[in-house]
């Protein structure tokens, strides 16, 4: 195959993958403009129409499906392949792609980025921020961090935090204007700040006490998608909010927060780093790994 011909179906697995020529082209590392005439290269030599385009969007024809299926595996051995000899580098190498939640992403991910980019130079790692649930096979991320709950059960997982309840939380001066809630009830008399999921659904606040298991529809004039906009409005006394005790810690210790309903809080669960059953990690998803593990384990 020559080398031209090897650019072209990569192009087209990559575009096949993402659904999206500039995501596409992100990925493979030039310009949307680029790919699409390295397409229309390959579609032109082989003489059949591989996708079909609009302004939105872009789907596989019958024949681009066909070719998908049968280039997608050769692709991924070869990918293999080449990883297979990484174990021989002095200095690892290669490229790390995580799809990580925002909470993780600062409270996990953050903290260590420097030391394991200093520890291995060779290592390329890309992260993408979001909080849909992301299939990461589908993406071609090499593995993502998410809530426990929120895994497919298909995937391999890796402990990536201590186990953290979720909490009602609010300011000090807003606790001065109104009455501290006693039970998850009194919540619905309050200014309530919302957070929005990638899926357009508010998140629920769920409180537990003993066998008695509580869902409060809360009310509050701030919804918002955006975790860090959450907390500055809690801070800043708008209303009360809901979050992973472990993310909101320091500010907890720093008394610019006050957990709430602490008796009432949902039981522990953690973040864990999963990833799609293969017959051999890549090496910069293996040394991740033992890092974050070596790193949990100091906590």
């Amino acid at each position: 195959m020559r080398g031209t011909e090897f650019a072209e179906l990569s192009a087209f697995v990559a575009v096949a993958e993402c659904g999206n020529f500039a995501r596409a082209a992100s990925q493979l590392g030039i310009v949307p403009s680029t790919l699409s005439q390295t397409i229309r290269g390959l579609e032109e030599r082989l003489g059949i129409r591989l996708l079909n385009r609009t302004t939105r969007s872009v789907s596989l024809t019958e024949a681009g499906e066909k070719l998908l299926v049968r280039v997608r595996p050769a692709f991924a051995e070869l990918h293999s392949a080449v990883e297979s000899i990484n174990d021989f580098r002095d200095t690892p190498s290669g490229t790390l792609r995580l799809s990580v939640s925002a909470i993780p992403a600062h409270m996990i991910l953050a903290p260590l980025l420097k030391k394991f980019l200093t520890s291995y130079p060779g290592i390329n790692l890309e992260i993408d921020v979001n909080n849909a649930d992301t299939d990461i096979v589908s993406g071609r991320f090499d593995a993502g961090i998410r809530y426990g709950l929120r895994i497919e059960k298909d995937m391999q997982r890796v402990l990536a935090s201590p186990e953290s309840r979720i909490i009602a939380i609010a300011a000090p001066l807003y606790l001065a204007e109104h009455a501290e809630p006693q039970i998850p009830q009194d919540l619905q008399r309050h200014q309530c700040v919302q957070f929005r999921k990638a899926d357009q659904n508010l998140v629920t606040w769920v409180f537990q006490k003993d066998e008695q298991t509580v869902d409060i529809s809360v009310q509050g004039n701030l919804i918002v998608n955006d975790v860090d906009l959450l907390l500055k409005a809690v801070r800043d006394g708008v209303g009360i909010g809901f979050m992973v005790e472990a993310y909101v810690a320091d500010d907890i210790k720093a008394g610019r927060l006050v957990p709430l309903l602490r008796d009432w809080s949902m039981p522990s669960h953690s973040y864990y780093l999963y990833y799609a059953s293969r017959h051999q990690l890549p090496v910069p998803l293996k040394l991740f790994i033992a890092f974050l593990q070596a790193q949990l384990a100091q906590v």
